[in-house]
């Protein structure tokens, strides 16, 4: 039993979000909520709420009712890049350089933890 929660168009780079992901890839969904919390990265704020809201929807089903919130992991965790908004600075001499203001798709599956998992 497994569920997905996505955040689309999070105005944040892939790498830097990538970063934060990898940190709670496999692991159990309390300890990951944890490590999120208190790490100082500003990508850790729509991880968390993605993370959360993949829980809920977990819960939310009809086989997930029974389940208890210790059993569960996360299961897989990726980020995708998103469309890149182009902007410009002008420069000397008349000429102008592009700022890329890039976005992310945050995608967290949460599953079940089974009895040889543990």
């Amino acid at each position: 039993m497994e569920a997905t929660a996505h955040a689309r168009f999070v105005r944040m780079s892939p790498r830097k979000v990538r970063q934060v992901v990898d940190l709670i890839r496999g692991k159990n969904v309390e300890e990951s909520l944890q490590t999120l919390h208190f790490l100082n990265r500003a990508a850790s704020v729509p991880v968390e709420k993605t993370l959360r809201s993949a829980v809920a929807n977990l819960f939310n089903t009809k086989e997930g009712a029974k389940l208890e919130p210790a059993d569960l992991y996360v299961k897989n965790a990726y980020v995708d890049e998103g469309p890149t908004m182009r902007r410009f600075r002008a420069r000397a001499m008349g000429r102008a350089t592009m700022i890329r203001k890039r976005t992310s798709h945050i995608t967290i599956v949460v599953g079940e933890t089974t009895k040889r998992r543990r």
